[in-house]
């Protein structure tokens, strides 16, 4: 809704709000408001102006910094995700908290970043954009005015040395030849949640977060379809799973160890939460092999398919949900080749399940 009037000799236009979220009633009665100031030989848009200033002046970065957070945190992928952002308002921030945000500068940002740049500069280019983001919010309800201070490209960059790229190697994984004689191991390991649950994403090939969030209502039993909604997926994209028959086993057994208040498979200790991170590693630990990592199991499979079997290259990669790094093709694929796909995980089962392949000594003369 926009109100047009005239002020001295100039003509002028003030936004009212949205109609998408202001009716025509509140609109009529904002435009009275203004109105009002004009026979009182006041400027409406001067006077929002001031109001906005002030409001400024009231409200600190801590405050409208969580603010932004409960309204922003539902579109955050995860638990994890939602801490980083909590630590980083809360802690790294702390310096920033109770000062009024329309006096946040460009020193006060780099107080912030400074000591962390070089020592954790992951950590530290995070924190930096959580900052732009939370500013860049104050400037569209106009209560920060100006550029915005925590603006990497055209500004910080030219102040901040660049920082060091963080280094990540592969993930530890088993070697595909070993991996029927480790799933004959982690059977043993009998009466363990964290057990089935590194079988099932073993047997599923999904990543660590992917099968501890797992919840009931994503199941499909007839079909033997899991279905991830994008929130939970890396790539933002929902993603069906084709579950092979242990892994359906797998999901009966933990039904029937189903609690009302645990909405998740694989539930842990705490009231309502599913297994920590770490359950899973932990397997590995008491079966001493703390020398291989569970998201290594994916370059299991995807070394195991590459060199055992004849299925597609993307059969494979959609398999992992791997996004398509072809633009091209990438824009013209519209299935998910999920029949294909239930047939390779199929494969992939009767392989775990195998026999383990005998040893080959060389016999010397």
């Amino acid at each position: 809704w926009v109100l047009f009037y005239r002020y001295g000799t100039k003509r002028k236009e003030m936004g009212l709000g949205s109609a998408a979220e202001i009716t025509l009633a509140e609109a009529r009665k904002r435009a009275l408001e203004a109105n009002r100031l004009l026979g009182n030989g006041k400027d409406p848009l001067a006077q929002k102006q001031v109001e906005r200033r002030s409001l400024a002046a009231q409200t600190t970065f801590g405050v409208f910094a969580d603010d932004y957070l409960k309204l922003h945190i539902g579109k955050f992928k995860n638990t994890r995700h939602q801490q980083q952002w909590k630590k980083a308002l809360r802690d790294y921030c702390a310096s920033l908290r109770s000062v009024p945000i329309g006096e946040i500068d460009t020193e006060a940002v780099l107080k912030v970043l400074r000591p962390m740049w070089q020592r954790v500069p992951e950590t530290a280019s995070r924190t930096r954009g959580r900052i732009e983001a939370i500013l860049d919010a104050a400037r569209a309800q106009g209560i920060y005015k100006g550029e915005n201070p925590a603006r990497w490209k055209g500004h910080l960059k030219a102040v901040l040395p660049a920082r060091q790229r963080l280094t990540r190697g592969h993930h530890a994984a088993l070697s595909y030849d070993d991996l029927p004689t480790f799933i004959a191991g982690l059977r043993t390991q009998t009466e363990s949640t964290a057990a089935l649950a590194l079988e099932f994403c073993i047997l599923t090939a999904t990543r660590t977060n992917e099968t501890l969030g797992m919840a009931w209502s994503e199941i499909d039993f007839a079909k033997g379809i899991w279905a991830i909604p994008a929130l939970r997926m890396k790539t933002g994209q929902p993603h069906r799973v084709p579950l092979p028959p242990r892994a359906i086993e797998i999901l009966m057994a933990m039904e029937r160890l189903r609690t009302t208040h645990n909405l998740h498979v694989f539930g842990g200790m705490k009231f309502g939460q599913p297994l920590s991170n770490m359950a899973m590693s932990a397997v590995l630990k008491r079966m001493k092999r703390d020398n291989i990592t569970v998201h290594g199991f994916r370059s299991t499979f995807r070394d195991w398919a590459s060199e055992q079997t004849s299925f597609p290259h993307e059969v494979c990669e959609m398999a992992l949900a791997h996004v398509i790094g072809n633009k091209a093709e990438a824009a013209y694929r519209r299935g998910d080749l999920f029949d294909k796909r239930r047939k390779l995980m199929e494969a992939w089962q009767a392989f775990a399940e195998s026999k383990p392949m005998a040893k080959v000594l060389p016999m010397k003369r």
